[in-house]
């Protein structure tokens, strides 16, 4: 399978930028949304600094426990945590880049972005309102692509997810019966489909099943050569997800206006606009456990906001705004040692 076959090699070069362990690793855990370019910041970092990156791909749930608990330096969310939750555990939290969630399908003769659908009928899959492909409300859509009868197999993350989070924000966004039904979360009750875990495990069930959908980080799905699909955004124009329509998302974001830059990218108005986009964020102690540790991490993604912009945007991430990058490390101040002094200041 190509799909076991990048992931083990993206995996793999993890491994080797942390191996052997020695104490100036920094130790992180979370979502799999950015596990690619995490991965391949840590090679880089590794082979220029010699400190390796410890990052547990285990989804956005897993890396806030994770840092709640205090078992990582870091943790890693694709769902922002509110001012209060950021609060209550005493936490700083900062974007890294910004991404696109894809809809994905095994459809025998479509290739990818052939097939074009709308928020309200990918709602209607998910609900399990619609269940074969060729449902006139996806041939509606489709008036030059031969759909076939073959039932719809849903697939779903099992664990939590900021990509789910991201997905089923914006489902919330296009279809009344979705808000008012399952809901936005990391976790919700799915009404139908198989659930697997992370984007690898969503990414390797729709490779391996016939008929079916699911939703990846778009890396994901570039890498693997599955076939995405196009959408229709709330400006109702048709977009293909790449770096430009997730960065246009992110243009006129007021990354300020939210506590620890968390705001949503998600159903953005830009006329070219991919409509599932998130940044991807990082969760840290304000009081550092271990100062050196948290001094490491924070030296690792300064390095990555200057040298790292042209490896994310091979995997089709969109680095931050120079403005916003500025603000994020002037936050940093607010991670400090057991004396009160911040524990890393870019520049010196």
């Amino acid at each position: 399978m190509r799909l076991s076959h990048a992931v083990m090699a993206a995996g793999a070069a993890v491994v080797v930028s942390l191996t052997p362990a020695i104490a100036a690793d920094i130790s992180g855990a979370g979502a799999t949304f950015p596990y690619p370019i995490y991965a391949k910041w840590a090679d880089a970092y590794k082979k220029e600094t010699g400190i390796g990156l410890n990052y547990q791909s285990i989804g956005s749930g897993g890396g806030i426990k994770q840092i709640q608990a205090k078992t990582v330096t870091f943790g890693a969310s694709d769902m922002p945590l509110s001012g209060a939750d950021l609060n209550k555990d005493g936490l700083a939290q900062f974007p890294t880049v910004m991404g696109g969630v894809v809809p994905v399908v095994n459809l025998e003769g479509i290739k990818p972005g052939e097939l074009v659908i709308d928020g309200d009928t990918l709602a209607k899959i998910y609900l399990g309102k619609i269940k074969t492909w060729n449902d006139a409300a996806i041939q509606k859509l489709n008036a030059n692509l031969k759909l076939p009868a073959t039932p719809i197999v849903v697939v779903h993350r099992s664990d939590g997810s900021g990509t789910t989070f991201v997905f089923t924000d914006y489902l919330s966004k296009v279809s009344a019966d979705w808000k008012s039904g399952p809901g936005v979360a990391t976790a919700i009750e799915w009404p139908v489909g198989i659930g697997a875990k992370g984007n690898e495990g969503v990414a390797n069930n729709v490779t391996q099943t016939k008929g079916s959908i699911g939703y990846v980080e778009y890396a994901y799905a570039k890498q693997n050569k599955m076939s995405h699909a196009k959408m229709i955004n709330q400006a109702g124009k048709v977009v293909e997800p790449n770096s430009e329509s997730f960065s246009a998302a992110g243009m006129s974001a007021n990354w300020e206006s939210a506590p620890g830059f968390g705001v949503n990218l998600t159903n953005e108005a830009s006329a070219g606009s991919w409509p599932l986009v998130s940044a991807t964020f990082i969760l840290m102690h304000k009081k550092a456990q271990r100062p050196s540790d948290s001094a490491e991490a924070l030296k690792f993604f300064a390095w990555a906001y200057a040298k790292g912009g042209k490896m994310a945007e091979e995997l089709d991430f969109v680095p931050l705004p120079a403005n916003v990058v500025t603000a994020i490390q002037k936050s940093w101040a607010e991670i400090k040692d057991e004396k009160g002094q911040p524990v890393f200041t870019p520049g010196h």
